[in-house]
């Protein structure tokens, strides 16, 4: 305290010299003991010191060759977070350490502390009554130009201030300067942690020796350092804000930003017109620079609280507002996707925490970027989305939330089946590949995403997530998304490309089937390559396809040798494109006949008469018969036939519960799975777990439960040793309703479904599928749409021969098909494309073909099902044409579809 101060002062204490320690000279304590004027000033004085030991030991002099050990500007000084520098501050005020004067260099925070430090202990002087003001310890400043990070209660202070003067332009000059300034934003709004009592105590335990002014005097001063509620905006709270990096003490998901504070001040905030436009211009001059401290300087490994101005920045509920779409959205996304994978996973895991609709709001703000710089801009083969940085950036951004949406919800962590004992066997080519340099990529299945491996969490994992799934598709990007591209980046893999197939919660199910059918079209062809190599090299017999010759009336055993032959044989050749000659007809297959042939197999495999599986009258759906008398190739094969199904594009009018593609997916079957699979023992187990009374005494029922073998004959199987002994109790419950759905959905069935999922991964092992799809989609792909949307059907027809959209032939034919029930619709479809099934994406994407074939006649409509055409006579009359059609599509199976 200069001169000029202390006469300005009334009751300012006697001036201090200082002692050759550069301390405080306790001959103050000493003197005037019985005046309780001087012991207030004592007080006051000492919490001075405290104060200024404790911003020495957080914040540091400034001066880079310090030499105090006791200060944080000291080259070996060991950092500590601010529960340490507390202790620490009043040890070092007991023993007069030595306190280092502000160095020039040093600016904002420590030299404004100093700066009022220097005013004198009599502005603190409220701290007699354990609560500090203020307003006395930070006089109202129009400008705060040495603020440089904001809590909750500066934001208020202002605010108030503002709304008294009427003038907002301080608050917007603050918001300008923190908002815009990485350190100022990463201080900002941080956690406050309070003493407890106990803590209190301790650190008054620690002066016993000093009488009773000093303990208070030491509370008083630990207490003011750490008060949220009355102190949180006072430089010592600077101090302890800046200097926290207690990094070890914060959980995986936990950050040091408060983030209800946050939002608290952003509701008050964003109300205000004038001041919302601090933020927009504050995050475009911040992101460049945060990108830039990510990219280079790799400043998140140094000080983790950097994900603070991250979690700031987010909750602004602004953010998908026009205004932030053009620039400043999409460079603070391209800041975020610069964040290392450790931070990616701990965000993810912070707003897994978070509610439904703010991950909604997150999500929909990236969307509506996306969505802006896709319908903004006109993109082409020549201008690909995938060079658009915002679109990617927010696509890198979109995916944290995803994960964070299947963190929050529902999850299955366990339950996950085993690896097949016996692997998939390689192909024999593959020596002769690796000496022509076509060794084969991905052996051992389709890539992992590195944040799902971070998180230790997968797709299938989720029952239900906080949002739908489907709303992290973005049908605009879909559109314009060149998938033949997009696919070469994704199986190169190149730094310089992002390819959209590496984040397919953003992929409709269209564009995911097409991805999969480039990967399935590209493995054929090198199959056939190969094989055309082998055949000049080692003179085997050319054979490009995997070519199979069956009898119409022994479909099934024709097959099944075939397959199983190619299965021990030479595996790779069941990824080569499928032909199928049936014996003794005429017709080329280029698709057609093996749509049919896919047709017959399912039909015949899922015969209840056969007994491979069991039908269930009241879902419609088949399941494993644990009881079958067939071999395991037999369901082998049934697994191979889905397998080529989806290799070649072919859709299969097969009905399994979901439980059994999340089976293949790697899942194993839990009770839940039995609400679709086996519903009336479903509801009778969750019965068992609601009863309220004694399920022991009412129920009796024991660990032993009993099924019918294909001839009604009774079977016995103990879920537990001895388990015909033991009952069934209400503590015990649960364990007998898991073990139950464990045995029914698992183990009766555990060698038919092992035989089934190896013949399906013989064919799908190297592809993407498990990749892009989850359980449902996948049922999508082997099965179809079940809707029949024939409007859309008659929107995406092409004529050819003379036929337009305006014919009298066409207009009847439409008006003839839309008034055809179900049943009949299901023919015509199964006439003209072989299936009666809607590819993935409905009828829309079927493009068939109606072509002119002769003028009136009596012959009968014909179809090409490999193309999708639909040969149609100009008939004279919509009578005519409506029996003719009808006739062809109820009598078609077995002959007429070429």
């Amino acid at each position: 305290m200069n001169s000029d101060e202390k006469q300005d002062c009334e009751c300012a204490p006697p001036q201090a010299e200082p002692t050759p320690a550069g301390g405080f000279d306790r001959s103050l304590e000493e003197s005037d003991t019985e005046n309780p004027e001087a012991s207030r000033m004592k007080r006051a004085a000492a919490k001075h010191l405290i104060e200024r030991y404790y911003h020495q030991l957080t914040e540091g002099c400034g001066n880079e060759a310090c030499t105090n050990e006791f200060c944080a500007s000291c080259p070996g000084f060991h950092r500590m977070d601010n529960n340490a520098a507390a202790v620490k501050a009043l040890e070092l005020y007991k023993i007069n350490a030595k306190l280092c004067d502000p160095h020039p260099s040093k600016k904002g925070a420590s030299s404004a502390y100093l700066e009022n430090s220097a005013k004198g202990p009599h502005h603190n002087s409220a701290c007699s009554d354990r609560k500090m003001n203020r307003k006395d310890l930070h006089p109202a400043r129009d400008d705060f130009k040495d603020l440089n990070y904001l809590t909750e209660e500066k934001v208020y202070e202002i605010l108030d201030m503002c709304g008294e003067k009427e003038d907002y332009s301080p608050l917007i000059r603050v918001i300008g300067r923190v908002f815009s300034s990485a350190d100022g934003l990463v201080q900002s709004f941080r956690k406050a942690k309070q003493h407890t009592k106990e803590e209190l105590k301790s650190l008054q335990a620690k002066d016993e020796d000093k009488d009773e002014d000093e303990k208070e005097k030491a509370a008083c001063s630990a207490a003011a350092m750490e008060e949220d509620s009355e102190a949180s905006s006072s430089r010592t709270e600077e101090g302890a804000a800046q200097g926290d990096n207690n990094v070890q003490k914060l959980g995986p998901d936990e950050v040091s930003v408060d983030v209800e504070a946050v939002r608290r001040v952003y509701t008050k905030l964003l109300a205000n017109e004038k001041v919302e436009a601090a933020f927009l211009n504050a995050l475009v001059y911040l992101s460049p620079n945060v990108e830039c401290d990510l990219t280079y300087h790799n400043v998140y490994s140094r000080d983790p609280n950097y994900l603070n101005l991250f979690v700031i920045v987010m909750e602004n509920s602004n953010l998908h507002s026009p205004e932030y779409l053009e620039i400043a959205l999409p460079l603070f996304c391209k800041a975020m996707s610069k964040l290392p994978l450790p931070a990616l996973a701990k965000l993810a895991r912070l707003w897994s925490q978070y509610s439904a609709e703010q991950i909604r709001r997150m999500t929909e703000t990236f969307q509506q970027l996306i969505t802006y710089k896709v319908i903004s801009n006109e993109f082409s083969g020549r201008n690909l989305v995938n060079d658009d940085d915002a679109v990617v950036a927010a696509t890198k951004c979109l995916k944290i939330i995803y994960y964070a949406n299947l963190l929050g919800g529902d999850l299955d962590m366990e339950n996950n089946e085993e690896e097949d004992e016996e692997p998939v066997p390689e192909s024999s080519e593959l020596t002769l590949q690796e000496l022509l340099g076509e060794e084969r990529r991905n052996k051992k299945g389709p890539r992992i995403d590195p944040l799902e491996t971070e998180l230790g969490v997968k797709t299938t994992d989720c029952r239900r997530p906080l949002i739908p799934f489907e709303e992290f598709v973005n049908e605009p990007l879909n559109d314009v998304l060149e998938m033949d591209k997009d696919y070469t980046f994704f199986k190169v893999e190149t730094e310089n490309k992002f390819s959209f197939m590496t984040c397919p919660f953003i992929l409709n199910a269209v564009t995911k089937n097409l991805g999969l059918y480039y990967d399935n079209r590209i493995r054929m062809y090198s199959e056939r390559r190969i094989t055309v190599l082998y055949s000049l090299v080692q003179g085997q017999q050319l054979n490009p396809y995997l070519r199979l010759k069956v009898r119409r009336d022994h479909i099934i055993d024709d097959a099944l040798v075939r397959l199983e032959m190619i299965a021990m044989e030479n595996p790779a050749d069941l990824k080569k494109q499928l032909y199928v000659e049936f014996e003794g007809e005429q017709g080329v297959d280029e698709g057609g006949v093996s749509k049919e042939f896919f047709q017959l197999v399912v039909e015949e495999i899922f015969n209840p008469d056969i007994g491979m599986f069991t039908y269930d009258e009241t879902t419609r759906l088949f399941w494993f018969n644990p009881s079958s008398f067939e071999t395991e190739g037999q369901f082998t094969l049934i697994g191979i036939v889905l397998g080529l199904a989806i290799y070649n594009n072919c859709i299969l009018d097969v009905h399994f519960p979901m439980v059994v593609y999340r089976k293949l997916m790697g899942k194993k079957g839990t009770f839940r799975d039995l609400a679709d699979s086996h519903p009336v023992l479903y509801q009778s187990l969750k019965d068992l777990l609601e009863y309220e009374g004694s399920v022991e005494e009412d129920m009796m029922i024991t660990f032993q439960i009993s099924q019918t073998d294909l001839f009604g004959n009774p079977l016995m199987y103990n879920l537990r040793e001895n388990g015909d002994k033991i009952p069934v109790t209400n503590e015990n419950r649960k364990e007998f309703v898991a073990q139950y759905a464990e045995y029914m959905l698992n183990k009766s069935v555990e060698k038919q479904f092992k035989a089934f999922r190896r013949g399906f991964h013989m064919v799908t092992n190297e592809s993407p599928l498990k990749y892009l799809f989850r359980p449902e989609e996948i049922e999508l792909l082997i099965c179809g749409s079940r809707n029949l949307d024939f409007q859309a059907l008659e929107e995406t027809t092409e004529y050819d021969g003379g036929y337009s959209r305006d014919s009298r032939i066409i207009k009847d034919f439409w008006e003839t098909v839309h008034s055809f029930g179900e049943e009949q619709k299901r023919l015509f479809l199964q006439f003209t494309t072989g299936t009666d099934r809607a590819p993935v994406g409905g009828l829309g994407k079927l493009k068939m073909i109606i072509a002119k074939n002769g003028p009136d006649t009596d012959r009968l409509p014909t179809s090409h099902t490999c193309f999708n055409v639909l040969l149609l006579p100009e008939y004279s009359t919509k009578e005519k044409l409506r029996e003719r059609l009808l006739k062809a599509i109820t009598y078609a199976k077995g002959f007429g579809m070429l």
